[in-house]
């Protein structure tokens, strides 16, 4: 059996670092690309992306020259004082996902990103209950934290949830009428849950999710923290299905790596909105809003949509093979089934100098890879797994 992908190679590195997280065994020096560079000296081909991160790869040339141009002209104001990248960032993100989803918050992590989703949901609708699906993640913090699958059981940490939750099935529109009713101020969903296990909810899921919080009153909230921002092939897998939220949650690729979320609203609930209804500090810096707006030009400008599905086609047609039986998820959010547990083809895989990712499923290997993989990269991939067996 493969060895433990939890064990540290460098203990005396975390001497100082609180012990909550389990690590890889490889010590990164640094990155170009698709690689990741380790200071023992391997060169490891990166399919997991600093979990869903870095949608553009390490030292993408036009994010560096923004990030140094920004950094030299202003790393940081108060929301307080108005700038014009913050606006011209807000207006080049609403034009890129479309959907009538116009007005931007920019704050700083997913899970920020969705707390105050949630909150807006509670304050427009006068409601009590959240709907959530089982499986979905959306992040630690004490609301985000309450409608994530598990996350009581397991390591939620507050004394109670601060709303009323019910988790629904992920597979089943029949049984939306069930859960969602005229109690409920907002469904939140990943359209493609990562930590789920690259698990594709679907059109047919969304869209009836779409037509009840119509007619019973409640909110639509797309989670888009792991599986948007291009990684479906589309701008955003609202886009991709063809299924418009109320609201939109963005992260990870957002920024490639600088910390940046943002909460994108329908007119309707911006609208609705008023002074001090939302806050923050360090959301909306002129740092964060240049490399989001940088990030939205080499996707458009290299093509990655295109990219992200003409390679994910290949991974599908290709990477069916030794240990996989199977493929689901989206675009560069793909689970690859396996026939023996996840985590020893994982580890197998980093025996051969191939990075992968797990998930809450046992038997699901998670890719998230940067745009810019190419068909070669996969070939490695397929190579290396036709060499593990079964």
């Amino acid at each position: 059996m493969a060895a433990s992908l939890t064990t540290l190679n460098t203990q005396p590195l975390a001497s100082h670092l609180a012990q909550v997280f389990a690590q890889y065994p490889i010590e990164v020096a640094h990155g170009d690309g698709v690689w990741l560079h380790a200071r023992d000296g391997r060169k490891i081909l990166d399919f997991y992306g600093g979990h869903a991160v870095a949608g553009l790869g390490y030292g993408h040339p036009r994010w560096l020259a923004s990030l140094e141009r920004q950094a030299r002209q202003m790393t940081f104001q108060s929301n307080a004082l108005p700038m014009v990248i913050r606006e011209r960032a807000a207006a080049r993100l609403a034009k890129f996902v479309g959907l009538g989803l116009d007005t931007v918050f920019w704050i700083n992590s997913g899970a920020e990103a969705n707390e105050n989703a949630l909150k807006l949901a509670f304050k427009q609708t006068g409601r009590s209950k959240i709907v959530a699906l089982e499986q979905g993640f959306h992040g630690r913090t004490a609301a985000a934290g309450a409608v994530t699958w598990g996350a009581l059981e397991k390591w939620y940490g507050f004394p109670r949830r601060p709303f009323d939750v019910s988790f629904m099935p992920r597979d089943n529109p029949a049984a939306i009428e069930q859960f969602v009713d005229r109690d409920t101020a907002a469904v939140i969903v990943e359209p493609v849950q990562g930590v789920g296990g690259a698990y594709d909810v679907g059109k047919p899921m969304l869209a009836a999710l779409r037509q009840r919080c119509d007619d019973v009153g409640a909110l639509l909230i797309f989670d888009e923290v792991q599986c948007g921002m291009g990684r479906t092939g589309a701008p955003f897998a609202a886009n991709f299905y063809g299924v418009t939220p109320d609201m939109l949650t963005s992260a990870k690729a957002l920024g490639n790596g600088f910390p940046v979320s943002a909460l994108l609203l329908s007119r309707r609930i911006a609208g609705q909105i008023k002074y001090d209804d939302m806050g923050t500090t360090f959301g909306g810096g002129p740092m964060a809003c240049a490399m989001a707006e940088a990030v939205i030009d080499a996707i458009e400008s290299e093509s990655l949509l295109a990219n992200v599905r003409q390679v994910s086609a290949y991974i599908r047609s290709s990477c069916i093979i030794g240990p996989i039986t199977g493929v689901q998820g989206a675009g560069f959010l793909l689970g690859l089934k396996t026939s023996r547990p996840a985590k020893e083809v994982q580890a197998a895989l980093l025996a051969k100098n191939i990075l992968t990712g797990t998930s809450g499923d046992p038997h699901i290997l998670r890719l998230l890879p940067a745009y810019i993989l190419n068909e070669g990269h996969v070939d490695q991939l397929s190579d290396a797994l036709a060499k593990i067996s079964a």
